[in-house]
């Protein structure tokens, strides 16, 4: 597997992240106390050494605990990243980035190849941040269920889809009823989805969440016009 390398300088341009966050953290300690090289040498047997590098074990394994430390979903716990250092720290970064550098769905990719033992790094893992005072007993009887890796008929990036569904269904109720909606979106809302789906290919996520954004107040605005409709009726 492919082990996170520090440069050890420092870079004038980037904030490096020892300088700009506490050093007394719960994460900055847990991450001390965590036997990364140990971990790497559990997942080595699994990996082969031909082929492209994969991605940092740290980065891959320090997401899975952080994502069940505190309860998040996979979305959750990228978004989180992208603008907390502390969760950037613990995964074994450098210097603090402005963006997800994977593919968020490499978590289930992850899952699927390391199986039964990525239960037991997470298990010992978890063990250690409860010795450490980062995880607390209450935490442990928490289940955070994230459908992420069931089978389902959900494509990525769902949030668009599913919102440009909305807006569809929503248009053929009000045919049906006889509804006249002052505007039905459908063009802008193709074309949002459309867009979303390739920025979130190509890793543009602050352009993906604005083409989100705009299938969002669609939305609102269509639920707002029937509302009023249904309201003078």
């Amino acid at each position: 597997p492919k082990k996170h390398k520090t440069t050890g300088s420092n870079d004038l341009f980037r904030a490096r992240l020892d300088q700009i966050i506490n050093l007394k953290h719960e994460l900055v300690l847990l991450a001390g106390k965590i036997d990364w090289d140990w971990i790497d040498g559990e997942i080595a047997p699994l990996y082969s050494e031909n082929g492209r590098p994969g991605i940092e074990t740290r980065f891959m394994i320090g997401l899975l605990l952080l994502k069940h430390i505190y309860g998040l979903s996979d979305e959750g716990v990228c978004e989180r990243w992208v603008h907390d250092p502390y969760f950037q720290f613990f995964t074994g970064e450098e210097f603090f980035r402005h963006a997800f550098p994977h593919e968020r769905s490499d978590l289930s990719h992850w899952r699927k190849r390391l199986g039964d033992k990525l239960e037991l790094l997470l298990a010992e893992s978890l063990r250690v941040a409860h010795e450490a005072g980062a995880l607390r007993s209450q935490d442990l009887k928490r289940v955070t269920v994230d459908t992420t890796v069931q089978p389902k008929a959900i494509t990525f990036p769902t949030d668009a889809k599913l919102l440009h569904a909305a807006i569809q269904g929503l248009n053929r109720l009000a045919r049906r009823h006889s509804v006249r909606l002052r505007q039905s979106y459908s063009r802008v809302a193709k074309a949002a989805a459309m867009m979303a789906g390739r920025y979130a290919h190509a890793k543009q996520f602050g352009r993906h969440q604005r083409q989100l954004r705009i299938l969002r107040s669609r939305l609102g605005r269509i639920i707002r016009d029937i509302r009023r409709k249904i309201e003078g009726q």
